[in-house]
């Protein structure tokens, strides 16, 4: 089942990513500051997407707990890093702050946890 979410979640962040690439490119032409959070926010919405499916592919070979951690940590990341980039650019600042940087550490602890599940994985 958990294998079935990371793929859906992983599409619609790759369709996302795409979409938004798009936007960036013909919306916000004449803003290059929101501009760049976009082309940010996108490469890695895009780039965390494909972990998730890179995490479907090595359930079973490795997994474990650390592995579903990581996929978690990733979907964490993806919405305050890339969010808070897009509400920037969009919206500007918000109330909550450090999201972004929140979002990071979660990106980054999510790839640790997946060294950690790789670490424990057997054979």
């Amino acid at each position: 089942m958990i294998d079935r979410i990371w793929i859906v979640f992983a599409a619609l962040n790759g369709a996302m990513a795409v979409g938004t690439g798009a936007y960036a490119s013909h919306a916000l032409a004449a803003q290059p500051q929101a501009q760049e959070w976009f082309r940010i926010a996108g490469q890695y919405q895009m780039a965390h997407a494909l972990a998730l499916v890179l995490l479907v592919a090595l359930n079973g070979r490795i997994g474990g707990a650390a592995l579903r951690v990581a996929g978690w940590l990733f979907v964490v990341g993806i919405l305050l890093f890339c969010g808070t980039l897009y509400a920037l650019a969009t919206i500007g600042p918000l109330p909550v702050p450090m999201t972004a940087p929140a979002g990071g550490w979660s990106f980054m602890l999510g790839w640790l946890a997946l060294a950690v599940a790789a670490l424990r994985a057997r054979g």
